[in-house]
């Protein structure tokens, strides 16, 4: 039986666009770019920002560092409690934390930001341990941060799973030796998803409770 169940943040538990693209078309204006396609930002949405403005708009070392120093700026500010809960997670983490199984939130988001949201809308205390990385980590690889979690934790990776919602979390779970959930209802395309095999696919958080054996 699964015991450790490990949570992306954004795209999985929160639907975090708006602030994400937002966020990340302020910083791009100041580079002179605007009326970006809305495909395009929500590349965004669940690798680092260093990783994304590198692939997506190939800026150099120095201009991803000033991206993202504006990025935060208005993020931080202004608009990173713009989010919503995907319909069903409260109950799934309730239901989960009743039938005694450990919780874990496995995000690229700097971790100080994922706590102070959490908290925000109500969910922190349904995570027994949060990994995530430090403000100075551009590190979009969730192996590491698995693998990080497992040791902590001292868990057994066949009692682990990975739910996420791109290929990111699929890679890092397949790499990690874990199993994994992808979800369908993010910002991640099923096709990349697909790619990555992962164990399970979910599109609801319903399906992820059926796949969990809990019901909501």
């Amino acid at each position: 039986m699964v015991k450790n169940i490990m949570f992306d943040l954004d795209g999985t538990v929160t639907d975090s666009g708006k602030a994400i693209m937002s966020s990340v078309e302020y910083a791009l204006s100041h580079f002179g770019i605007t009326d970006q396609p809305l495909e395009k930002l929500k590349t965004f949405v669940g690798p680092s920002l260093f990783d994304s403005f590198k692939r997506e708009y190939k800026m150099n070392a120095e201009d991803c560092e000033k991206a993202i120093g504006l990025y935060r700026s208005i993020y931080e500010k202004e608009r990173m409690f713009d989010v919503d809960i995907y319909e069903g997670i409260p109950e799934l983490l309730k239901a989960l934390k009743e039938k005694n199984r450990r919780v874990l939130l496995i995000t690229s988001k700097p971790l100080v930001f994922s706590k102070k949201i959490l908290e925000r809308i109500g969910l922190a205390d349904f995570f027994d341990y949060m990994i995530g990385p430090d403000l100075s980590d551009h590190s979009s690889d969730k192996k590491l941060l698995i693998e990080k979690a497992v040791e902590e934790c001292a868990l057994e990776k066949r009692e682990c799973v990975m739910i996420g919602d791109t290929r990111y979390d699929i890679k890092g779970a397949v790499d990690a030796g874990v199993d994994s959930i992808a979800v369908t209802y993010g910002y991640g395309k099923e096709e990349e998803l697909k790619a990555q095999g992962p164990t399970y696919m979910a599109g609801s958080v319903k399906e992820i409770a059926e796949i969990l054996g809990v019901c909501i």
